[in-house]
């Protein structure tokens, strides 16, 4: 079966997901968390890719970015995997790939899910029960989106910017968000999404990808509907 196409357009954020073989852990050490995000913002400047938000699960990893190009994303990560794929099996004495299969990228819009793209990603430590709140991971971006702690790997997002004119209350808003939180559906079409590799947005934003790149898209949702939880 041939592989599904990525969808990538130069300067449109791409949601970049990788998990660990079989589920199993890619981290173990806070020092593999330190490395990954060494190469990752050498990966990102070397090959121009803008990081707007990242979290880094023991098994998975979650990314936001801005590709500059077609080619730039797929760059990146391949740099990523051949510093890091060795360093962790020379320290687990291990062999062979640790990432199962290629990584999944989903194509979002930026006007209608950039911002819910962030919370997706910087609750998910929360989601999977790591921390009781956000702002308590160390390996994600919240610290720098909701706080202000300095980050060199992030680059802020003009539609992130746009929330405020001045810093405190821009912090402050999206710290709001957060915890608001994201409904089931809006949770669901943003999983749905990276894992089909579907671009995600709005009808006029799908039919400006179709004619951009002269290729149907697609559907995210696969086998039944989700249930309404009303």
């Amino acid at each position: 079966m041939p592989r599904k196409p990525r969808f990538y357009l130069p300067n449109y954020p791409v949601h970049i997901v990788q998990r660990g073989h079989n589920k199993n852990n890619v981290f173990f050490e806070k020092e593999d968390y330190t490395a990954y995000l060494e190469w990752l913002q050498e990966g990102s400047e070397w090959y121009d890719v803008p990081i707007h938000a990242y979290a880094l699960l023991p098994n998975e990893i979650h990314i936001l970015a801005t590709p500059s190009d077609k080619e730039s994303a797929s760059r990146m990560m391949q740099y990523q995997g051949r510093c890091y794929v060795p360093y962790i099996n020379n320290n687990q004495n291990k062999t062979g790939t640790i990432w199962q299969g290629r990584y999944k990228a989903s194509l979002i819009d930026p006007e209608t899910q950039l911002l819910k793209n962030m919370l997706y990603i910087e609750n998910l430590p929360v989601r999977e029960k790591l921390v009781k709140s956000p702002g308590a991971y160390k390996w994600s971006s919240y610290k720098f989106n909701a706080q202000g702690k300095k980050n060199a790997l992030i680059t802020a997002h003009d539609k992130y910017t746009e929330l405020a004119k001045t810093d405190k209350t821009r912090l402050d808003k999206y710290t709001t968000l957060s915890k608001a939180g994201l409904t089931d559906e809006i949770k669901g079409d943003i999983q749905d999404a990276w894992q089909t590799g579907t671009p995600l947005g709005s009808d006029k934003f799908k039919k400006m990808v179709e004619r951009r790149l002269k290729i149907k898209v697609g559907h995210a949702r696969r086998g039944r509907p989700r249930k309404n939880p009303a």
